[in-house]
């Protein structure tokens, strides 16, 4: 008899995903990486959105909701439109995808390592699948957390 040393192996429904902690680089410019932390995390009551907060050694952190599936595609191609892109890098030893965030304020491009990240996401559609992320979601609720308003119940 063995035990499964899997840190990723199937939780049970009730218990979430921990936050993943990964180390990116920034990209100044092209050829100046700037090291940051992020922590991702998953909301199961809210499966189709990651939230990710670049945590910053002096000042504040920057957080970005993007969508799950968003993240997944850009592990292996071109995906996401507007503010949020992401695509797979060219192949070098440690397979990475870019992560492109531009708002009015920032533009910002990190290097994201692809292995962890997608192992991660897996674990969180074993939570909840692709197809049914968006069962049950109170759309109001939902668009109100988004927009960081605060959430008033609907009648």
């Amino acid at each position: 008899m063995h035990r499964d040393q899997s840190p990723l192996k199937a939780r049970p429904a009730s218990e979430p995903v921990p936050p993943l902690f990964l180390d990116l680089d920034q990209m100044l410019d092209e050829f100046t990486p700037l090291p940051i932390r992020a922590e991702f995390r998953f909301d199961p009551d809210m499966p189709a959105v990651i939230t990710v907060e670049f945590l910053a050694e002096r000042g504040p952190s920057l957080i970005w909701r993007i969508g799950r599936e968003l993240l997944h595609h850009g592990l292996t191609s071109m995906s996401g439109c507007g503010d949020v892109r992401m695509w797979p890098a060219l192949p070098r030893e440690r397979p990475s995808s870019w992560l492109l965030l531009e708002s009015e304020e920032v533009e910002a491009l990190f290097e994201v390592p692809a292995a962890p990240l997608a192992e991660w996401l897996d674990a969180t559609c074993r939570i909840t699948s692709a197809e049914a992320e968006m069962d049950g979601l109170n759309w109001d609720g939902f668009l109100m957390e988004l927009l960081d308003g605060p959430a008033t119940p609907s009648e």
